[in-house]
């Protein structure tokens, strides 16, 4: 059993002006808490310098653990990345912009030593986009739907985990992590607490529509069968409307004797039953693919390098 009391573990993208400052102050609010911690520094392919930052910080402090991807698998894969090499009885994820203040790492650790597995933090106000704001919102109705989250969870990507609940999210292999998803597959012994978001310290956020949509995703077929049975309703309204539509007809040439002129309503009606049925079908395409590129072992992140204060190393594809 490892011997470090907390993790922390970030994943970094285009965040190389912010480091120096995040880990500065995490220092500080760890070495106050006289707990033993490692920070887990996870360069998720970055096109800037936060990887030369990284292995720079890896020299000054010895807490700090850097691991090195080598392409970009996205930000729930580096966060994997970081819980497979992570060792805390507790962990905390959280992001790397500074818009998570580390002072409130002790408030979320301590909801976890009266008894609960997750705490998340919740941000009464948000300091970002409206168009991010929407999609956090979106997602949280998706997950009430997917995965049965209760209404007044906010799915923060910053929290608070114990290495229970650590130990059983790691055991997922497939390429298309989501770790909320895995939490609440878990456990439901959550909670969360009020704290403060801040502006990001530097540089812009990288969150834009396919992000979302690729969120969106993850969740809709990773943890539930949810949007194929949407595609049957959809596919049994197209029919009864089909079959209502064909009986008006029907009742029309008997009562009037003349049969529907024109070719819109008929173009119309293909159109329509053509939509849902190409729904219907994308929707199972959607599963059939992750289906294959699971059994085709596509790994979840391959890590180029980990490097500490007086250590380097090449790691395993995972």
């Amino acid at each position: 059993m490892s011997d470090t009391n907390i993790s922390v573990v970030i994943p970094v993208y285009n965040s190389e002006d912010c480091l120096n400052e995040l880990v500065k102050k995490l220092t500080e609010v760890l070495d106050n808490l006289g707990k033993i911690y490692e920070i887990v520094l996870v360069n998720d392919c970055s096109p800037d310098n936060s990887w030369s930052k990284i292995v720079e910080l890896c020299k000054i402090y010895d807490k700090l653990k850097g691991i090195n991807l080598r392409r970009n698998f996205g930000q729930d894969c580096a966060i994997m990345a970081g819980l497979n090499n992570s060792s805390g009885e507790y962990v905390i994820i959280m992001d790397d912009d500074l818009q998570h203040d580390p002072k409130d790492i002790p408030t979320l650790l301590g909801r976890l030593e009266k008894g609960y597995d997750v705490c998340y933090a919740l941000f009464e106000s948000k300091k970002q986009s409206w168009f991010k704001n929407f999609g956090s919102w979106f997602n949280g109705k998706v997950a009430e739907i997917v995965i049965k989250k209760p209404k007044e969870v906010y799915l923060s990507p910053y929290k608070a985990i114990k290495r229970g609940v650590i130990d059983e999210i790691i055991k997922y292999d497939g390429p298309y992590p989501y770790v909320d998803g895995l939490i609440f597959r878990v456990t439901r012994n959550i909670t969360q607490v009020k704290v403060e978001h801040h502006e990001r310290y530097a540089g812009k956020g990288n969150y834009n529509l396919i992000k979302s949509i690729r969120v969106w995703l993850r969740l809709a077929t990773n943890f539930s069968v949810f949007p194929l049975r949407v595609a049957m309703v959809w596919g049994f309204i197209a029919s009864g409307i089909g079959f209502l539509l064909a009986l008006y007809f029907i009742i029309q040439h008997i009562i009037n004797g003349q049969a529907p002129m024109g070719w819109a309503s008929m173009i119309v009606t293909v159109l329509f039953l053509g939509g849902v049925q190409l729904v219907a079908i994308g929707t199972i395409g959607e599963y059939i693919g992750r289906l294959f590129i699971y059994y085709s072992k596509e790994p979840q992140f391959v890590v180029r390098e980990i490097v500490r204060k007086a250590e380097k190393h090449i790691s395993e594809t995972f």
